[in-house]
């Protein structure tokens, strides 16, 4: 059996072991805002709710390892003491991944991610419309565990309000937990579906992805492509030429031995079979096809 002692060990790798050891883990998709009222939503996987009386969350924006610098995030929930919790189901994890991208200050990942702002209750920060639990927190206390690249801050959070989307409760008000359809993070790319088991998503590539905002209008309010789709798609740093669709439109018409597709809620219904395989370039140039 393989042992070690955590100092013998490079930060990142510790990282890695811990983060794959201990999975998986609930998914704290976490909704702030900065002193202006500029909006960031970003997901930790160090989470987890830790009293009933009175309700109590706690995630961890940890310091980045590479350069000891700290989140948004943590920077909004200190400034401003509150933030809304959103749980991550199946039906928006792409998404989720998407805001994930370490975008500039003031961006709005809501925006990048294809997400829709809801207006909170009690707390500035928006709720994420499509999770299907959000959580109004204020923000108790942060516990700085050290200073150093990896460390821990504990965001301890007191619930003021939560919403549960109709659609997922049973016939006494109790969560059909197959109709939430949770997923949690495990370690490098992998997840794990509630009901399922485990899964894969690529991680989001060093540059940063377009964005659904960046998206041409039909394609961003597709009736074909969902939102999972759409944060695959997002998550491209370049769209691909005209010479690139051309050829690659040619082919298709060659090997599938048809004709030119025209419709676009044909070209929607191809692209999305090519991102379940996915194959995200060749959906993008089905998708800009003329």
């Amino acid at each position: 059996m393989a042992s070690f002692e955590p100092k013998e060990l490079t930060t990142g790798k510790l990282h890695s072991y811990l983060l794959s050891a201990v999975a998986p883990r609930p998914i704290a998709f976490a909704s702030t805002v900065d002193e202006k009222g500029v909006p960031n939503l970003s997901p930790f996987s160090f989470f987890n709710v830790f009293s009933s009386n009175p309700p109590v969350m706690v995630f961890s924006p940890s310091r980045r390892v590479r350069n000891n610098t700290t989140k948004h995030t943590l920077d909004n929930v200190k400034a401003t003491k509150e933030v809304v919790i959103n749980v991550v189901n199946f039906d928006i994890v792409h998404q989720m991944s998407l805001s994930s991208s370490e975008y500039p200050k003031g961006v709005n990942e809501f925006d990048k991610a294809g997400l829709t702002m809801l207006k909170s209750d009690l707390v500035k920060p928006f709720r994420v419309a499509e999770s299907p639990v959000q959580f109004e927190c204020k923000v108790n206390s942060v516990v700085a565990l050290a200073e150093k690249g990896g460390a821990g801050n504990l965001v301890i959070c007191e619930v003021l309000k939560f919403h549960i989307d109709d659609a997922i409760l049973n016939d006494d008000s109790t969560i059909n937990q197959t109709k939430l359809d949770l997923v949690a993070r495990a370690g490098g790319s992998f997840y794990s579906r509630a009901k399922e088991g485990f899964f894969e998503i690529p991680k989001p590539i060093s540059a940063l992805g377009i964005g659904v905002d960046n998206m041409p209008e039909d394609i961003k309010n597709s009736m074909v492509l969902t939102g999972n789709d759409l944060g695959m798609l997002g998550n491209v740093e370049a769209l691909p030429t005209d010479t690139e669709v051309e050829k690659f439109m040619n082919e298709l018409a060659k090997n599938r031995n048809t004709k030119k597709i025209t419709s676009q809620r044909d070209k929607h219904k191809l692209a999305r079979n090519y991102l379940s395989f996915g194959d995200v370039d060749s959906a993008w140039k089905i998708l800009l096809s003329k």
